[in-house]
């Protein structure tokens, strides 16, 4: 059967599917620890399940919705997003998608021309490569040199008259990086002189740890703010991975242009599913503030011990996400294999711990620990690669 060329340069999502296999070795009876999948190991608090079934109850959840998101919705988001930045958007500004990764796809499709040029920070999550060839476009990565985080001077060696946007993900996955104010402006700025649009992340900003500070690109300058199109959803603060809604909000050219994409891609979002958003983000944030305390709790616990572990290098402590990346390519050599990935796939079977290789993120000399699972399997995974390691 023939089939389109860009569905056979895409990679299939290193994540996803290392989250199978795991699954299926599990499934088969085997000891495994799952430290590769990037989602909260709590279930939906109590009461977004409510808001849903009750809309099921009522009938509001039996029938289509706007493409873009039911009214109640968007201004729930609308709302969200003034008391966290003090910027305020409009509904015709706001789209909800079937998840964050949604919006970022359907974004790409409405911005990119074929050979359009996307500048994406490396180490970065590893879908926006994929999304942006699906697009027609072409993913231009920019190494950051120092602290997982890019400078204004990477980017623009980088840039080109075909560089549409920059992707910034801050807390980053997979480092668990945050850009400072200072960073994000100086980014900011340089994107409006060269006509550069942001592309703003900010899926994991509920998520830091010990004291660090958040700024979100869109609350520095209104000029700044009218370049960014923001990229969220409930996944991740709310441990609602598997309801899907996302959003998208930014121009308001930009959000008409992505909701005729939506009215033919997905029609509506599930509309139970937005329901349960809006009671996640209309909620005192008590349930959000409780899993993000387990998350620092987990990080200040197996941060020092993951530095320990022979052939692992990690010098910064994470700000936020729920990630840590260290650099094993030591391990590696140490074990006797000559990459990351066998590193990986040889820890997997012979231990049953579950990493994802730095491959995926853009970096193959490192490998990403999710820290998203009971302190209890951490302590234990952290004690099985000590001893691959010593073992071999």
């Amino acid at each position: 059967m023939h089939l389109a060329k860009r569905i056979n340069a895409v990679a299939p999502s290193a994540t996803l599917a290392i989250s199978s296999l795991t699954k299926q070795m599990k499934a088969a009876g085997q000891d495994v620890i799952d430290l590769s999948i990037g989602q909260p190991d709590f279930t939906t608090p109590a009461f977004i399940d409510q808001a849903a079934t009750a809309a099921i109850n009522s009938g509001q959840a039996s029938f289509y919705t706007p493409a873009t998101g039911i009214p109640a919705l968007k201004a729930a988001i609308a709302d969200h997003i003034a008391q966290q930045t003090g910027t305020v958007y409009a509904p015709a500004q706001i789209a909800v998608t079937t998840g964050a990764k949604f919006a970022l796809y359907g974004l790409f499709q409405v911005l990119l021309e074929p050979g359009d040029e996307v500048l994406v920070p490396t180490p970065g999550w590893v879908s926006y490569v994929e999304q942006i060839r699906l697009a027609g476009g072409r993913p231009r990565a920019v190494v950051a040199a120092a602290h997982f985080k890019v400078t204004v001077d990477e980017l623009e060696q980088n840039r080109t008259a075909r560089t549409r946007a920059v992707i910034i993900n801050s807390p980053q996955n997979p480092s668990g990086a945050v850009y400072s104010r200072q960073e994000l402006t100086l980014i900011g700025n340089w994107a409006l002189k060269h006509h550069v649009l942001v592309v703003a992340d900010d899926i994991y900003r509920d998520l830091l740890y010990n004291g660090a500070t958040y700024t979100s690109m869109i609350e520095i300058d209104p000029a700044i703010t009218a370049n960014t199109v923001l990229i969220s959803g409930v996944s991740k603060s709310y441990a609602m991975t598997g309801w899907r809604i996302g959003f998208a909000a930014g121009p308001e050219k930009l959000i008409a242009a992505l909701g005729k994409l939506l009215g033919h891609a997905t029609g509506n979002p599930t509309a139970a599913s937005q329901y349960a958003a809006v009671a996640a983000f209309t909620s005192d944030g008590k349930a959000v503030e409780a899993m993000r305390a387990a998350f620092e709790d987990r990080l200040n616990t197996i941060f020092p011990l993951v530095q320990k572990l022979p052939g692992f290098d990690l010098p910064d402590k994470p700000q936020g996400a729920f990630y840590l990346f260290p650099k094993v390519k030591r391990a590696a050599a140490l074990t006797h294999y000559t990459s990351v990935d066998e590193f990986v796939s040889a820890l997997l079977q012979e231990t049953g711990v579950a990493l994802v290789p730095g491959r995926a993120f853009g970096m193959p000399d490192y490998a990403r620990l999710s820290y998203a699972t009971a302190k209890d399997s951490l302590l234990d995974a952290i004690g099985r690669i000590d001893k691959f390691v010593g073992n071999n």
